[in-house]
């Protein structure tokens, strides 16, 4: 299943894709009205796609005593369906693919089968699996749904991933794009001099270093290959970051891609602005405590907008930090131009309203 012509020209173009948080109600079962309002927010405040069924999402949606892999993808897909009926280009539609190859073809089948246009693979189910068979399983996958390629830090479950392994994972030829998210500048430049190395023009690169998304968006990435200056660059993020404040994450991407086409030089308030992004981030995603309130900070942002009821997880373990509602505090406080509270209170009440059409 080749990925459609008018997807593969956004994805290479760059969008601004939110890894999409889960929406529950205090009893910790899907709200389903939040979680259609959420995807309402997204495509109002110009995301290009959405990413469901992924980290951000809560990897637990796969557990049998949930049972919300199939109804949350289902969803997101009727819902951006409805949202599409309004746009000239679609929104690209990336459905989260976890475990060893059994399951992870299974989940390829159902995203397929519901509309998705690629699967991002995350292999953190394959610490001990070694190249020869990471890649026999993302061949496997490939076979049935384009796939986007994933670099996910340790932090969180990820695992190493040299340069070898990503020169060998291009030559599947329905890779279309990955999503770099290893926080590590080292690591970062493995995947992208891997993709300039293998001539892969048509591989989009996309930042989900949410430590580091203005310089990954502003950096020209040049290599030698073959006797010839290769530059790459990142076009765009697929970001739990940018799951929150996403208007401003909009004209952020769009400032990026306007400096860069104008050839001058990076001015030194988008680079302030970078170190900015950063500081909110460490704050959402809890930094300070190894990353271990993640999920919640992104839920408690979008608490206090009103979109969430609460910060719930399907792991009651799951919560903020000691001390990280402060530190969200304290960054809405010293960075007020960066949230688009303004935007979702003008908004919020007809994304929540059941039917579609109020």
């Amino acid at each position: 299943m080749p990925l459609l012509p008018a997807i593969q020209q956004a994805l290479q173009r760059g969008l601004v894709i939110p890894a999409c948080p889960l929406a529950l109600d205090a009893t910790r079962k899907l709200d389903e009205r939040r979680q259609r309002a959420l995807l309402r927010y997204y495509a109002a405040a110009g995301a290009g796609g959405v990413a469901m069924g992924v980290h951000t999402t809560q990897f637990a949606i796969r557990d049998s005593r949930h049972g919300l892999f199939e109804p949350v993808l289902a969803l997101a897909a009727e819902e951006l369906t409805r949202a599409d009926a309004g746009r000239r280009e679609p929104l690209v539609r990336i459905g989260g693919i976890c475990g060893e190859t059994p399951q992870a073809t299974c989940e390829a089948v159902l995203l397929r089968e519901l509309g998705y246009h690629a699967g991002l693979l995350s292999l953190a189910a394959m610490k001990g699996a070694n190249d020869d068979q990471l890649i026999a399983h993302c061949r496997a996958v490939a076979e049935i749904l384009p796939l986007v390629g994933f670099y996910l830090q340790p932090a969180v479950g990820g695992r190493r991933l040299p340069l070898a392994f990503w020169r060998r994972f291009l030559e599947i030829e329905n890779v279309v794009a990955i999503k770099i998210a290893p926080f590590n500048r080292y690591q970062t430049l493995d995947v992208v001099r891997a993709v300039a190395e293998a001539g892969r023009d048509d591989v989009a690169l996309y930042t989900g270093n949410d430590d580091n998304i203005v310089l990954d968006l502003l950096t020209p990435y040049r290599f030698s290959v073959s006797g010839r200056t290769v530059e790459r660059r990142i076009a765009g993020g697929l970001l739990g970051h940018w799951a929150v404040w996403t208007r401003q994450a909009v004209e952020l991407l769009r400032e990026c891609h306007r400096t860069i086409e104008s050839g001058g030089p990076i001015p030194a308030e988008l680079l302030r602005r970078g170190a900015e992004v950063t500081d909110c981030n460490a704050a959402f995603f809890d930094a300070a405590n190894g990353f271990a309130g993640c999920i919640s900070g992104l839920h408690e942002v979008l608490r206090r907008q009103g979109l969430f009821e609460g910060v719930w997880c399907l792991d009651p373990a799951e919560r903020l930090s000691p001390g990280q509602s402060e530190e969200i505090e304290r960054v809405y406080t010293a960075y007020p131009h960066l949230n688009d509270d303004a935007f979702v209170a003008a908004h919020r009440e007809r994304w929540l309203t059941q039917d579609f059409g109020k």
